[in-house]
């Protein structure tokens, strides 16, 4: 990955890392142990484990001699008298899902197999280990690509690296696992030419290659992104859902989205998410952690960690920070930001405001260009209005406060001081005009070339008829 910044398992894509995917894939089958290997950058993968997957045991393999190896170490952690079957999975696949993973250990299971391989079959199979087949088809081993001879390399049939295994027999075979080969590995592959010799039946079952492919680079990452985002907005919208244009419309694992939602081009929905049926989302609209109620229509609205409601209508150009939280028909216009407050049923911020730490009542107005002044330079107040309130065009609210219900405030306030129920808040000073500034201070301007026309007009006397 050329990062300096976390390891390979640890990047990711649609709110999972690489590491992420294969556990959720994995989870499922309801293990009685999870035991995840760990080597390069160790502390941070660990730290990242329990997070995600709390009751996995962790095994570091100190140095790094091959995936034999490392499945050696991991069955050093699982208590010797467990019986029943082993997945082995590597950590780089995320798009490896549960209904193949299932496929795989109930073939298993049917076979009656030692060990049952997951392969593909690729165009290109370089660098890959081959699965080698005898005349009747039934598998034999497995030869790694810098191992295998020109004949077996062009075989096309590739171990992916996902197994599943005879508990018993996978303990005693890497055991007997040898380095000698061209990387002074212990192969875990190598497991399967041990079970042959032994006479145990060996399985195959057989992925798309898209499915089984590893990430290894930024390239690989984002392929794999796109693969697997076409793959959850097919299931979305053979639920229901509507995806105007999926190849702009990026979605999380972790989003739900009802049936009869609508997401229209360049929408971006993250973490805990959910859209509600017969909301509009969109378009160029993201949406991080966010409740979307029933019928809502958001038209290029950011919104993160907001809870919206039934029939809201936000954007385009809203900003919801976290703790917005907006009842059924509400309107947030143009050009609108909200943080930490909440906006009671059927008011309106329609144009150029920001409404920062504040409670609204219901059907309230807040006017063009009103601000909340929450934050004194120290410290962050709150203000509160009431039901039914006006707060006419650019008032500047200090806070903290109270604005009663039924209020209004004149356009061009600044209120410093609460408005009972029922009151008009004025705080503007009196206009005052002084006549000819323009004429004295700006001689020659533009401005001072029309005032003078119109006042010549104002002196020339009135036309009249006879």
């Amino acid at each position: 990955m050329r990062s300096a910044e976390r390891p390979k398992v640890l990047h990711g894509f649609a709110g999972r890392s690489l590491l992420g995917h294969v556990i959720a894939a994995a989870r499922p089958l309801d293990p009685a142990h999870t035991v995840v290997v760990v080597g390069h950058r160790r502390e941070e993968v660990t730290a990242h484990l329990g997070e995600i997957a709390p009751a996995a045991v962790v095994v570091v393999q100190q140095a790094q001699n091959g995936t034999g190896h490392a499945v050696r170490l991991a069955l050093a952690a699982v208590p010797a008298g467990a019986a029943g079957t082993v997945v082995v999975l590597p950590g780089d696949t995320p798009l490896l899902t549960s209904g193949t993973l299932t496929r795989l250990v109930t073939e298993h299971a049917r076979a009656g197999a030692a060990a049952t391989m997951l392969t593909s079959v690729l165009a290109d199979p370089s660098g890959y280990g081959r699965v080698l087949r005898g005349a009747g088809g039934e598998v034999e081993r497995v030869v790694e690509h810098k191992d295998a001879s020109e004949a077996e390399r062009a075989v096309g049939e590739i171990a992916s690296g996902v197994y599943a295994f005879d508990h018993t027999l996978l303990r005693d075979a890497v055991g007997r696992l040898s380095s000698d080969n061209a990387q002074g590995e212990e192969y875990l592959p190598d497991v399967i030419g041990i079970a042959v010799a032994d006479g145990r039946r060996v399985a195959a079952v057989t992925a798309d290659a898209a499915e089984t492919a590893g990430v290894n680079d930024r390239v690989q990452l984002a392929a794999a992104h796109r693969t697997y985002n076409d793959r959850l907005l097919e299931q979305h919208m053979r639920a229901g859902v509507s995806v105007v244009d999926p190849a702009t419309t990026w979605v999380d694992a972790t989003v739900t989205l009802d049936a009869d939602a609508t997401l229209l081009p360049s929408v971006d929905l993250h973490g805990s998410t959910h859209v509600g049926a017969g909301a509009v989302i969109g378009p160029q609209t993201s949406l991080t952690d966010t409740r979307v109620g029933t019928g809502t229509r958001l038209d290029r609205t950011v919104a993160i960690g907001a809870q919206i409601g039934a029939d809201v209508t936000a954007g385009p150009f809203a900003y919801l920070r976290p703790g917005t939280v907006l009842a059924d028909g509400v309107h947030i216009g143009t050009y609108v930001e909200v943080k930490g407050s909440q906006i009671g049923t059927g008011s309106k911020v329609p144009h150029l405001s920001y409404v920062g730490d504040a409670t609204i009542g219901e059907h309230s107005n807040v006017g063009a260009a009103t601000v909340f002044v929450n934050y004194d330079g120290v410290a962050k107040h709150r203000s509160i209005v009431g039901d039914h309130v006006r707060i006419g065009s650019d008032t500047m609210i200090i806070a903290p406060r109270e604005i009663g219900d039924g209020a209004y405030t004149a356009a061009g306030s600044v209120i410093t001081q609460d408005v009972p129920p029922g009151a008009m808040g004025v705080a503007r000073g009196t206009q005052r005009n002084v006549a000819g500034w323009v004429l004295r201070k700006r001689p020659g301007s533009p401005s001072a070339a029309a005032a003078e026309r119109a006042l010549h007009a104002d002196d020339q006397p009135e036309e009249t008829t006879e």
